[in-house]
């Protein structure tokens, strides 16, 4: 059975690009079929076209979108014939349903829904834990000051809860979107690999501890 592991973090800046391209070349290296999904180029993906019309004319997403969605990636994923998919911050979409104002209960039932759907498929999502702030700091001293504004202004304008105004507040919605993630992930019986304080690991400790938690799940070699 194909694995998809989907890689989120605490924060921007807690390391979960360089992760995914470290995983993606560790897992190839060692005669595995992966396909690695960018962060930034899953909109530009066919399977994620609908999402990214829908969003692009109304500035929002329907839940049956995401769902159909995913649905169409997994088809992809089993058509491709890979044994592994690294996904950089796409399901299980806990940020966007908090961004579109979605209650515990209406997340809860959007996951029972996007656990049906990637039933065919061995799903493992790796959390990087650690401080927030501290992650956010490495994201502007490699993005600029100005990327600060910007995310929180974006944060600031979906009007989530508890509300962003500052770096402070933003921390704290954070803590919030970790809180959520992890519980939706563990209720509905999702593999689940939590790196404690990656913000204090180097690169490779990161991928050692990744490597060792989803050993289990990987396909078997020859």
């Amino acid at each position: 059975m194909t694995i998809l592991v989907s890689i989120w973090g605490a924060a921007p800046g807690i390391g979960k690009s360089t992760l995914c391209a470290g995983l993606s070349r560790s897992l190839a290296g060692a005669g595995l079929r992966v396909d690695h999904f960018r962060e930034e180029e899953i909109l530009s993906r066919p399977q994620f076209g609908a999402v990214a019309e829908e969003f692009g004319a109304t500035g929002t997403v329907s839940l049956e979108t995401l769902v159909a969605a995913t649905e169409r990636f997994v088809a992809s994923i089993l058509a491709g014939d890979d044994d592994v998919a690294v996904a950089d911050a796409l399901v299980p979409f806990v940020p966007t349903l908090l961004a579109m104002g979605h209650d515990d209960e209406v997340i809860d039932a959007f996951m029972a829904d996007l656990t049906r759907v990637l039933a065919p498929v061995r799903t493992a999502v790796v959390f990087l834990d650690g401080d927030a702030g501290v992650a956010l700091s490495r994201a502007v001293e490699r993005e600029g000051p100005e990327w600060l504004d910007r995310y929180v202004g974006k944060l600031a304008a979906y009007e989530v809860n508890p509300p962003v105004s500052d770096l402070g507040s933003a921390v704290t919605y954070l803590r919030r979107e970790r809180e959520v993630t992890l519980d939706a992930v563990r209720r509905h019986g999702w593999g689940l690999v939590v790196v404690e304080r990656a913000d204090e690991l180097t690169p490779g400790e990161v991928l050692g501890a990744v490597g060792q938690g989803i050993e289990p799940w990987l396909p078997q070699l020859p």
